[in-house]
């Protein structure tokens, strides 16, 4: 426990300076004869982690001696993106570190670009987790996430002839500052083995899981700070690693390679983020991550309840909530039973009402192919007594499936936790239904599909399970912090108090009738596309417009976001223009970026085709000046913070009734581009909040798309 009257950090800026120079000197041995670089980005992010931390240490004290009702959010992946200027802003230290980096002689944005983005998430489901902890730290909710410590995050996307091309994503390759390693609170988990049953002093039969193989699961801590209000959450993420590092039999044998081979395999789990699936090593790859995650958050939770709470069961579900963001940490439910049970000796009923209890589940997809589901062959060799766990939840929950629908054999196997069939496979989006006490899905629309349509037969059965909770973006990141000069716009406008409380933006609504602040808007504007414009031609060579309209589509590149309907579009514009119809075509840039999965290949192919038109159209002097494509490479949260405050249109052009949510559409209004867009998803609540005068529709609603769909011909629509 650190020293309370230790005096807290001053937020001036000389003392921001002052202790900017000490570390520089000391904490990283420089000198100033030195090269200064990357040192600037590394003594800065630990002077304001100092501030950081001592803020930390005061919400773990105060929560520890009154033990609220904590949240543990586990999420498969955090899309957080640069943390020096997000630290700065909720700090509220923006200026004075500015102020004190000019008086070294240093620049606050030249710095904040050397911070390489965290490789710890892909798309919307990660990004949602990192908005979603920013919040929840501004409320000074007690909420910790829990996650993996990816080496190697996804991978760094480059383009190549057109062609996707995957490197690896190095994102470690210097020491991250603002993570702090935890040793002391590393926990053991346990793969493969078997079961065996014996006969306990009481008489009772208890289940030991035995000749296992360990992996220590070692936990990084990481800084969430809530927006200027002294509340700082934790993200803990686990890296995996050997319980013996080095063999020195096998070394001295002469066998090197053997020496090290157990740390290499551990270390294998938190290597990259969703390893490929395509062969049997990636699968089961995947499924040791996932188990890791559950495993080791839960035996930290556990470690926690014996020092700060009772260490008896009779309130622990009013203290503990675990929120699965989406099935990867499903096997959390047969894991906290394995605990009571197991290691705790409950009965049956008592652990299974603390686990229901205690369990939320939060969907994230509509198609039925990205429902996941694993071997029972595979789950049964690696985490066998898990197994058996789910094996005793589905027969007792079959057995109230049969109890209400009598003789409905074809219910009981729709709902099932099991698919049979010549491979039989764990269905887990079921699982996380049947273990939680709330479902909800991340939009209004994507709410109702789940109850009419994907779990429709749960939602007959636990109607009042189900709830709908609109996925949000946090505007501490998405305005205040990427767009700096709207920001003080809307502020000396309406007052800050839009960044914590986004239902103020509403008092803007008169300033649209002022020329004097439609103007600065507009001045506003034209920087930030003329920064879009530098990024552009940095990545690409390319040179873009910024008096055109900004037309942008950025997102994870698959069939159903239609990046491919937009390259259509964009060789429909170029045919128009080049057959003389264009006096009414806007002159526009069209903007594409995003990655697909490796092993994706309608996606990449996708990659290739928007390459291979822009090539086309960007060489033709015919079109020059009215339209321009461009696939923006190595798409991440960084390069978002500079995209959306430049678009003028954003295009939301999913297929009705796929979106779950989509929060670049947030993103994107927030910071005054308006959309075109299907009925979907988030578009629809978004339409109804701006009014449809700002939102420009088009489409099939989602109803009308699943009847097409029935008896589409796409050959009778060309002839």
């Amino acid at each position: 426990m650190p020293d309370p009257s230790a005096p807290p950090l001053q937020l001036d800026a000389e003392s921001i300076g002052a202790d900017y120079r000490r570390v520089i000197e000391t904490t990283l041995a420089r000198s100033e004869m030195e090269p200064p670089q990357p040192y600037p980005y590394r003594a800065l992010a630990l002077t304001l982690r100092r501030r950081l931390v001592q803020r930390w240490n005061e919400t773990r004290r105060e929560r520890h001696e009154t033990f609220p009702r904590r949240t543990h959010y586990l999420s498969f992946e955090y899309l957080l993106g640069r943390a020096l200027r997000n630290a700065a802003l909720n700090l509220g230290v923006t200026d004075e570190t500015t102020k004190a980096m000019e008086a070294i002689g240093l620049d606050l944005e030249e710095i904040a670009e050397e911070e390489r983005d965290p490789g710890l998430g892909n798309g919307g489901l990660g990004r949602l987790a990192a908005c979603f902890l920013d919040s929840c730290a501004t409320l000074g909710l007690p909420v910790i996430g829990y996650g993996l410590r990816y080496r190697y995050g996804l991978f760094r996307q480059t383009i190549r002839d057109g062609y996707q091309v995957e490197e690896p994503d190095i994102w470690l390759a210097e020491p991250y500052p603002w993570e702090v390693k935890r040793s002391d609170l590393s926990q053991v988990v346990h793969f493969g083995g078997r079961t065996e049953r014996r006969v306990d002093h009481t008489g009772r039969t208890r289940v030991e899981w035995v000749d296992t193989k360990e992996i220590v699961a070692e936990p990084f801590d990481i800084p969430i700070p809530g927006y200027k209000n002294a509340v700082v959450n934790t993200l803990r993420l686990w890296s995996a690693t050997a319980t013996q590092e080095f063999d020195l039999g096998e070394f001295n044998a002469g066998s090197f390679p053997s020496a090290v081979s157990s740390r290499q395999k551990a270390e294998t789990i938190t290597a990259v983020l969703y390893p490929n699936d395509s062969n049997e090593r990636g699968v089961e790859l995947r499924l040791r991550q996932q188990y890791f995650l559950a495993a080791a958050s839960l035996a930290d939770t556990f470690r926690r309840w014996h020092k700060e709470g009772s260490g008896e069961f009779d309130d622990f579900a009013e203290k503990h909530c675990f929120q699965l963001n989406d099935t990867h940490p499903a096997v959390a439910i047969p894991e906290l039973m394995r605990i009571l049970l197991d290691e705790y000796g409950l009965g049956w009923e008592q652990a299974w009402e603390i686990t229901s209890s205690t369990m939320a589940y939060t969907n994230h997809t509509l198609l039925p192919e990205a429902l996941e589901t694993w071997s029972v062959e595979l789950f049964e060799r690696l985490l066998p007594r898990p197994l058996e766990i789910i094996y005793e939840i589905n027969a007792r929950f079959l057995s109230e499936v049969a109890q209400r629908w009598p003789g409905d054999v074809d219910r009981q196997a729709r709902m099932s936790l099991i698919a049979e069939g010549p491979t039989r496979r764990l269905r887990m989006a079921h699982l996380a239904v049947v273990g939680s006490y709330s479902v909800n899905g991340v939009a209004k629309l994507h709410s109702d599909l789940l109850r009419r349509d994907v779990l429709h037969d749960f939602y007959e059965l636990w109607p009042d399970k189900f709830s709908n909770k609109t996925n949000g973006v946090t505007p501490r990141r998405w305005l205040a912090g990427c767009n700096p000069g709207l920001a003080d716009l809307i502020t000396e406008g309406i007052g800050e108090g839009w960044v914590t409380d986004l239902d103020e933006l509403e008092q803007l609504a008169p300033l649209a009738d002022d020329a004097a602040f439609r103007e600065q808007w507009a001045v506003v504007k034209r920087a930030n596309k003329e920064r879009l414009a530098r990024l552009v031609l940095d990545r690409t060579g390319i040179r873009i417009d910024t008096s055109t309209l900004f037309d942008v589509q950025v997102k994870r590149i698959h069939e159903y976001k239609r990046q491919l309907m937009n390259v259509l579009h964009a060789i429909h514009l170029y045919r128009r223009i080049r057959s003389g119809q264009h006096e009414d075509v806007q002159p526009r840039t069209i903007l594409l970026g995003g990655v697909a999965a490796p092993s994706y290949a309608a996606a990449k192919k996708i990659v290739k085709l928007a390459n291979n038109v822009a090539a086309v159209i960007n060489a033709d002097p015919a079109v020059a000046g009215r339209l321009r494509v461009v696939f923006i490479p190595g798409y991440n949260v960084s390069a978002m913070e500079v995209i959306c405050p430049a678009a003028d249109l954003s295009s939301q052009i999913s297929t009705a009734g796929k979106e779950a949510s989509g929060t670049g559409n947030m993103k994107f209004m927030m910071n005054g581009a308006v959309t075109i867009g299907t009925y979907d998803g988030a578009n629809i609540e978004i339409r109804e909040a701006v009014g449809p005068e700002n939102f420009f529709l088009f489409g099939l609603n989602a109803t009308d798309a699943t009847a097409l769909r029935e008896n589409y011909d796409p050959q009778s629509i060309l002839d």
